[in-house]
């Protein structure tokens, strides 16, 4: 693990400071496209960024085209609050941004998590310090409704659950059903209800003063993974099993693009994409097709140097912080995090060892390459780089 005092020298190396300078401080009044590896803007085949995230999101169905735009509360919500200006002057109103709090630690009763309680301590700790050093933030320079599109809403125990995919997003789905009210227990809940069904609220539905008034009083969590687990995960359950919505819309485009010679069946059905051909989609400054969820950077999901969250969980201890953040919003005492494997159960799941075998597949500038894409997140949670 990276030392907090070491941050000085980590974000000084190289020229990567820039990515923090305009992910972070960017005068954009809307939200923009962080720089790449190389210093070229993205190109999200000339869709908004709010619309690409939106319409690839799993809880709007894997087989909606990138066109379909209409419909999306989000686009809704910032059209029925027209004018980035008016936005930005409620927000400073609402004296943005908002500051961390303790931890209400009164329900957890039992000893055997203080250690657990130690480490999400020096978490949350190490964000805010890193935030304050580097961010430079003063209010959003974001569309509030696009900043909170992907947090979903609980409110009988208060809670703002910032989704995360491949870092156990669906259990958590799961999780909050149950809280709701929805379900008896996690283990009833199918793969499509959880995904495609419309259960959960997310806090883009509400107007402005009810976005303010959750992310100031609800209990807002985070779970992140390993960006590098995380993006070999995604590959493997995306591009590696037949899927109806990923192989026809990505997979076609990124073998078109990234296969010389490619076959004719290659290229009719998009299937059978392999890693380094994803790897060079994932960098490429002018991508075929757009950004997705499951790929996407936590820093530009979730916003963690805009939204302060109470609690910051890892994949890497998933059940051990997940049962502790259940103590501490006074779940019911049977309510724990489900350990079972949402899809492809028999697949090993995505791991170190794993990700090495993947990795031996690329070049040293390739590895180097995802690194600098995902340095934000490497940064904010504290996490090392994948290879010597």
């Amino acid at each position: 693990m990276l030392a907090a005092k070491s941050l000085d020298n980590i974000v000084k190396s190289g020229q990567r400071i820039a990515k923090l300078e305009v992910i972070m401080s960017s005068k954009h009044p809307k939200f923009h496209i962080p720089d790449d590896p190389k210093g070229k803007k993205e190109n999200l085949n000339s869709e908004r960024p709010t619309r690409v995230l939106t319409e690839t999101s799993h809880s709007q169905g894997e087989n909606q085209s990138l066109g379909k735009t209409t419909g999306s509360p989000t686009i809704k919500l910032i059209e029925k609050h027209q004018g980035t200006k008016t936005l930005f002057k409620k927000l400073n109103e609402m004296n943005w941004p908002l500051d961390i709090r303790p931890l209400n630690k009164s329900l957890v009763k039992d000893n055997r998590w203080k250690k657990t309680d130690e480490t999400q301590e020096k978490r949350r700790s190490f964000l805010q310090e890193f935030c304050k050093k580097y961010g430079g933030v003063s209010h959003p320079q974001s569309h509030l409704f696009h900043m909170v599109s992907r947090i979903y809403v609980e409110d009988k125990h208060r809670i703002l659950y910032c989704e995360v995919p491949k870092a156990g997003c669906s259990n958590w789905k799961r999780i909050l059903m149950v809280l709701n009210g929805l379900a008896p227990s996690t283990y009833n809940i199918s793969h499509d209800a959880v995904h495609y069904g419309k259960h959960l609220k997310k806090l883009d539905s509400f107007d402005l003063k009810g976005i303010y008034t959750r992310l100031n009083t609800y209990t807002k969590a985070v779970f992140v993974r390993d960006p590098m687990e995380r993006l070999v995960s995604a590959f493997r359950d995306k591009f590696e099993h037949p899927n109806s919505y990923y192989h026809p819309v990505f997979g076609k485009a990124i073998i078109k693009k990234y296969r010389p010679n490619a076959c004719e069946e290659a290229l009719n059905n998009g299937s059978g994409v392999k890693f380094k051909e994803f790897v060079h989609y994932l960098l490429d400054s002018h991508r075929p097709v757009g950004m997705d969820i499951h790929w996407e950077k936590v820093s530009k999901l979730c916003y963690p140097c805009l939204i302060n969250y109470d609690f910051v969980g890892k994949f890497e201890t998933l059940e051990e912080d997940a049962n502790y953040f259940l103590q501490l919003i006074g779940a019911p005492k049977e309510l724990k995090f489900p350990n079972f494997k949402d899809r492809h159960s028999s697949d090993e799941r995505t791991n170190a060892q794993v990700v090495r075998q993947y990795l031996k597949d690329l070049t040293r500038t390739e590895r180097q390459l995802i690194y600098d894409f995902y340095y934000l997140d490497y940064l904010m949670f504290n996490y090392t780089t994948p290879f010597s």
